[in-house]
């Protein structure tokens, strides 16, 4: 959690709010590859995008 603490921090005292976006982004594409690559269930779905 203190990662995300500091990214937030950064974020806010630079005021660099237009990366939270790309962030997020990033971080749900991660999750997603990380689901097809651990679940054989979800894999299908993933190929097809």
């Amino acid at each position: 959690m203190s990662i995300i603490k500091e990214i937030w921090a950064f974020l806010r005292i630079r005021k660099k709010f237009w990366l939270a976006p790309i962030i997020i982004a990033l971080l749900l594409l991660g999750g997603l590859i990380f689901l097809a690559s651990s679940a054989g269930v979800v894999s299908p779905f993933v190929y097809m995008m």
